[in-house]
């Protein structure tokens, strides 16, 4: 008999029936325990955020039903910004007299644009707006950012700068607005514009875009002859500027005054253009309207475009400009008894240097001629005419 092959007879009492019980009351008790326990745990869990290794509750929402509202704080440096500068744009109402059907004269809102309260003494406020804004006007209204409207008067306007200061009661005034440089604008670097598009039904509007170009030159036409008189420099911007944007302000990311927007290109073909007046440029104007009332510009007596605006080929051809010249401007006219005229300059004459200074364009001449040089002062001019080089010494007169 072998123990391997031993075998057993079954147990007649044993039921076989009951081995599934134990086992299924043992699942029913687990399966419970989960539910209970773990998932609630994996739900909460999901619902928290970590914040540096802890947990932490979102507590800016409220349950509504099966779904969630969240408060969210979407200040952003441009909206801080906005929120600063606006108090200091206002709007501008050009008031003019006229006379109705039955001959009288009664006084009507000619245009609308905007301007900048840029200082504020113990009496006074002082703003900065457009000369084609408030030209002709027999009355001037200032509306405030909280729709108050203040008289202004008129301190001073220039035409060639197209730039205007008034001044009002400073009593409601509570801020004005910082200074920047438009000389350290970089091509690029994002601008606000903010001022009034299209009337005061939509003051205090603000857009945003980048500075597309500086030092941009665009002709002005005053007496419309069909011939520029002057050569305007702005910086060209693609912020969204509009009839009634003029005279508001252009503003970099430090909310400071960069430019004085005043000009738009209107036509179908032209989007995204708009031009603002450099404040470097603008603030000498702006001190001197200030305190004098107008402007006593130095000037040679010529009219004069920047070589650039030459193809290379007439150089030689018809300026008969040596070889290494690289820039400069070209006489177009000259003015009868102008300094120029008495010096002897001609149609043609290419001026190189103004006292030793090289001059490769109008900005630079005007530069020199504006910026460092007075009314009655002496001014070397260094010029070609065919291919000579001449020199000569003039007196400025005022403009």
């Amino acid at each position: 008999m072998g123990y391997y092959n031993q075998h057993y007879p079954p147990d007649p009492n044993r039921k076989r029936g009951n081995r599934w019980v134990l086992p299924l009351i043992i699942g029913i008790i687990a399966g419970a325990l989960f539910v209970s326990f773990i998932i609630p745990g994996i739900v909460d869990k999901e619902d928290r955020t970590v914040d540096n290794g802890e947990l932490r509750n979102n507590a800016n929402s409220a349950d509504i039903g099966t779904k969630q509202v969240v408060s969210l704080d979407v200040s952003t440096r441009i909206t801080e910004i906005v929120g600063n500068v606006s108090p200091t744009v206002v709007g501008v109402s050009n008031i003019q007299n006229q006379t109705n059907y039955w001959a009288q004269q009664e006084a009507a809102e000619a245009g609308t644009g905007s301007g900048v309260i840029y200082k504020k003494d113990n009496q006074y406020a002082y703003i900065v707006t457009n000369h084609h804004v408030i030209e002709g006007a027999d009355e001037i209204e200032v509306q405030l950012s909280d729709d108050s409207v203040l008289k202004a008067r008129l301190l001073g306007t220039d035409l060639f700068s197209d730039l205007a200061v008034l001044r009002v009661d400073g009593s409601k005034i509570k801020s004005t607005i910082d200074m920047g440089s438009s000389d350290a604008l970089k091509v690029g670097e994002p601008v606000i514009a903010i001022g009034n598009p299209l009337g005061l039904m939509f003051a205090g509007s603000v857009t945003q875009g980048i500075v597309s170009g500086k030092q941009r030159t665009i002709p002005q036409d005053f007496n419309m002859d069909g011939r520029p008189d002057w050569q305007a420099e702005v910086i060209q911007t693609d912020a969204a500027i509009n009839p009634g944007n003029s005279g508001g302000a252009l503003i970099n990311m430090d909310g400071q005054l960069v430019g004085i927007n005043s000009m738009k290109i209107n036509q179908e073909a032209v989007e995204g253009i708009g031009f603002s007046i450099p404040i470097n440029t603008a603030r000498p104007v702006i001190d001197e309207l200030e305190k004098t009332g107008q402007v006593k510009r130095p000037y040679l007596g010529v009219e004069i475009y920047s070589l650039d605006e030459v193809p290379r080929s007439e150089w030689a051809e018809t300026l008969n400009l040596p070889d290494n010249i690289e820039g400069g401007v070209y006489v177009w006219s000259v003015e009868p008894l102008s300094p120029a005229a008495k010096a002897g300059m001609e149609r043609l004459d290419v001026i190189t240097a103004l006292d030793g200074k090289p001059i490769g364009n109008v900005i630079e001449l005007r530069k020199v001629l504006y910026q460092e040089k007075e009314v009655g002062d002496q001014i070397k001019v260094t010029y070609y005419r065919n291919g000579k080089k001449l020199h000569s010494t003039m007196t400025l007169r005022a403009q």
